[in-house]
């Protein structure tokens, strides 16, 4: 399975790019991502949420490191899914914002017919990798994953998807203040 994805957020590219860096920062904004654990300055161990409520480990190491520019990385080792990837950074057309491009590279267990599965049951990569950017650029612009009706606590409503648009607070709501 390859996918790529690429969005545009307005911060710089050194300030994204120290972001990503630091791998622990990533399951912030990646829904599968339950943890990043750095064990070295290239090396982590990377735990997922895998359909049918499977969790999955592997090792990681970053192969290539361009600072401000490149970051890619293999799964070494016996992952339980072998993957690759690569984020690059870029200046954007304005002149204050970076695009990020993602691309990544991974088997599929099960290989085609875990392809079907997935999908069956919601699990659509390409969807889910540009879900991953759009609460990055949340992240890294407002500083919090804007929540709508449909999952008001983030990771923990992945069942209660589809989401619902973000709507207005109610009278009742602004009234409350910052507790809401």
């Amino acid at each position: 399975m390859e996918l790529s994805a690429t969005t545009t957020i307005r911060t710089s590219r050194s300030e994204l790019y120290e972001f990503w860096r630091r791998l622990e920062n990533l399951p912030t904004f990646m829904a599968h991502l339950d943890e990043v654990r750095s064990e070295g300055d290239r090396t982590s161990h990377w735990t997922a949420s895998a359909p049918f409520d499977r969790t999955v480990h592997w090792q990681a190491e970053i192969v290539t490191e361009m600072p401000g520019e490149r970051i890619e990385w293999a799964s070494v080792g016996d992952a339980d899914v072998p993957n690759r990837g690569s984020v690059t950074f870029a200046d954007a057309p304005d002149g204050r914002s970076t695009e990020i491009h993602v691309h990544l590279t991974y088997d599929i267990p099960g290989g085609e017919l875990g392809k079907a599965v997935a999908k069956y049951f919601g699990e659509e990569p390409h969807q889910q990798l540009d879900d991953d950017l759009r609460r990055l650029k949340q992240v890294i612009e407002t500083g919090e994953v804007v929540r709508s009706d449909g999952a008001p606590w983030g990771k923990r409503a992945r069942k209660e998807f589809p989401q619902h648009p973000a709507q207005p607070l109610s009278p009742e709501e602004l009234a409350k203040g910052a507790d809401v």
